[in-house]
């Protein structure tokens, strides 16, 4: 299984966020609780998943907000590899081989996000209600039916 770091970072970022409003802080109030000085940009980062967090830094951000780091990476975990509802993994290769007329808009994206990652890249992504809902509108089908076809082409 190949992981799609972007979604993970993403995922991971949200995590992060989640574990410091529940301990009802700002940005500003954890980087206080911080062994290290980092920016409030930084900090800001990972949260939004555009920076990628070093271990150290994550066991720091963990330890700052009382959390075990290996039970934020399960919750991580769980949201990137364990199937949910309303949420389906494709092999964006088995998309792009799918000759059905109405998954044109759909193939036409996968190929783009094929390109963009290059070779090495994931082929393998998640995607979530509102991304096949969209997907959904622009193969102007229900999403529904979008998703049963996207099973049918799931990763085994």
């Amino acid at each position: 299984m190949l992981i799609d770091a972007e979604d993970y970072q993403r995922i991971l970022g949200d995590e992060l966020r989640k574990l410091r409003r529940r301990r009802g802080w700002t940005r500003k109030e954890l980087n206080q609780h911080l062994q290290s000085e980092i920016s409030l940009q930084t900090l800001a980062t990972y949260e939004l998943g555009t920076r990628q967090c070093s271990v150290v830094r994550l066991v720091e951000l963990c330890v700052a907000m009382d959390e075990l780091p290996q039970d934020l990476l399960a919750k991580v975990h769980r949201r990137v590899f364990v199937e949910e509802p309303g949420r389906v993994r494709i092999d964006l290769r088995e998309v792009v081989s799918n000759a059905r007329p109405e998954l044109l808009p759909l193939r036409r994206w996968a190929e783009g996000r094929l390109r963009q990652t290059g070779e090495n890249g994931a082929a393998e992504v998640a995607l979530d209600l509102p991304a096949l809902e969209t997907m959904a509108e622009l193969c102007q089908m229900p999403t529904v039916d979008l998703i049963a076809a996207l099973r049918n082409l799931a990763p085994h």
